[in-house]
């Protein structure tokens, strides 16, 4: 299948989305799509699969001007879309995601299950996947989920398929495993539009390029015939003179100390510090446990046992907000269920912590919120149409941008980053990066977890490894390389 989109121009309201972008799928080919948050991207292929009607532009299918009226009539026709939100259902089986929506069933309407298995099975096969099909979808790991999307896709013969940054939460080997399916599909005659803000797997992954930039089309090439800083420039209009901005720290007094710190079934016995101004990274596999360590010290989990310490004193955390009331901010990797309320306006999500510090005798003060909201979204440069637009109707980067501006407004002492710059673009993570060091500078200490590895040695001033619960080792930035984060975060020494 063949897709040419010209002149495509759509507004939202007073929003101008997109002003005539160009954009060309050849058959059999895995074309990325780049682009800081807010650039059109996914509007686009909403476009394209008929989520959205387009305001102006040709669509052209195989030479024919061709226009769906739902993601539904696309996914007939063969081009299937798998978001970064995967669409899977926890408490249904494997199976009976497969099929959702395309059941199979006799003239009596009952569900041919062996041929619905055997299909499944078939795909798998296919697909060089083993997983049970009779297990609870949510049991499977996040990269089985998204095989499991691929999988159903092409239970309609697609002839396309997008993906949304499908490696945000997958491991290593995950990855390997994904690129390896993408390679078979593509020697199928399968199309891929690859939608992802990491760098390295574009140019390993992909045969061309289009970047797209404040709603436009800025460029379209073969991989072969361009470089990741030519493309840093064209997706920001500037040249990034850094990936990670120079780190001086001077580490102050001790902010949190962790001792013997156990909780059965997630992590044992876990022992470490963060001192004001340092930026501590935690590095691990997925399924570590780094995730349920920070949970616990936020109070959303309970500790078994072990001490917590701030500033030299016992503190005892059993909710959230013990933690914020302690000077503890903590921006989750699930942005959507637990950073944000997406029908809440950026102001109402921004001000939630600290809704006190505008209050007197329980009136709010609106201008004093006003004030405080627009120096955060001028500050980190959080792409709304204004304060009063819903968090949801942002791009995946501006909406981590809230998450992060409505932790720093509770004047964190410390502050715990899981995943900071998921699904976030080049421009905006260097962004990130900057406010990392502007925090550090004024005292507060930095906890950072992250599964990418040149993030974790680009950033932390210290580095601790989690393997299966448990801390194998510290490294300071010195001594620390991605072979000995790997050797400890697999068991080694």
């Amino acid at each position: 299948m063949q897709i040419q989109m010209k002149g495509i121009h759509k507004a939202f309201g007073s929003n101008q989305v997109l002003s005539g972008v160009d954009f060309d799928l050849r058959e059999g080919e895995v074309h990325a799509l780049m682009g800081e948050n807010g650039a059109g991207k996914s509007t686009l292929m909403n476009i394209l699969t008929g989520l959205h009607a387009r305001d102006k532009g040709t669509i052209l299918i195989d030479g024919k001007e061709t226009y769906f009226a739902n993601p539904k009539e696309a996914e007939r026709q063969g081009i299937a879309f798998i978001h970064q939100e995967l669409n899977i259902w926890p408490d249904m089986t494997v199976v009976d995601n497969l099929f959702i929506g395309k059941e199979m069933s006799s003239t009596w309407g009952l569900l041919k299950s062996k041929e619905m298995k055997a299909l499944a099975i078939e795909q798998f096969k296919r697909l060089s996947v083993d997983i049970p099909l009779n297990i609870e979808a949510g049991q499977c790991s996040v990269g089985q989920q998204q095989m499991i999307e691929i999988a159903k896709a092409l239970l309609t013969d697609t002839k396309v398929i997008i993906m949304d940054e499908p490696t945000s939460a997958l491991t290593e080997r995950e990855i390997q495993k994904l690129f390896e399916v993408i390679q078979s599909l593509k020697k199928e005659g399968v199309s891929i539009v690859y939608i992802s803000h990491r760098m390295e797997e574009i140019f390993e992954i992909c045969d061309r390029i289009t970047v797209m930039r404040d709603g436009r089309t800025v460029d379209t090439k073969p991989i072969p015939e361009t470089n990741f800083d030519e493309v840093v420039k064209k997706m920001v209009g500037r040249e990034l003179t850094e990936r990670y901005p120079a780190r001086n720290p001077s580490p102050g007094e001790v902010v949190l100390e962790v001792e013997h710190a156990t909780r059965k079934g997630s992590f044992e016995d876990v022992s470490f510090s963060v001192h004001q101004g340092e930026i501590v990274g935690f590095s691990g596999l997925m399924g570590s446990g780094r995730t349920e360590i920070m949970r616990a010290l936020f109070g959303l989990d309970r500790l078994d046992q072990g001490e917590v310490r701030m500033f030299g004193k016992k503190v005892e955390i059993r909710k959230p907000v013990d933690a914020v009331n302690h000077g503890i901010g903590f921006i989750t990797e699930d942005r959507k269920d637990e950073g944000l309320v997406l029908d809440f306006s950026v102001r109402d999500n921004m001000v939630l912590p600290s809704i006190s510090g505008f209050t007197k005798k329980g009136i709010i003060s609106t201008q004093s919120e006003k004030v405080f909201v627009d120096a955060l979204i001028k500050r980190l440069q959080i792409k709304t149409h204004s304060a009063e637009t819903a968090a949801g109707n942002l791009s995946g980067g501006n909406q981590q941008k809230v998450v992060i501006a409505k932790w720093i407004g509770i004047g964190p002492k410390l502050l715990i980053l899981d995943e900071p710059t998921r699904g976030v673009d080049v421009g905006a993570k260097r962004e990130i990066y900057q406010l990392m060091n502007e925090l550090t500078g004024h005292s507060v200490a930095i906890i950072m977890v992250s599964s990418e590895l040149p993030e974790v040695l680009g950033m932390s001033d210290r580095i601790v490894v989690v393997h299966e619960g448990r801390i194998t080792g510290e490294l300071t930035k010195a001594e620390a390389t991605q072979e000995k984060i790997m050797t400890l975060a697999t068991g080694g020494k």
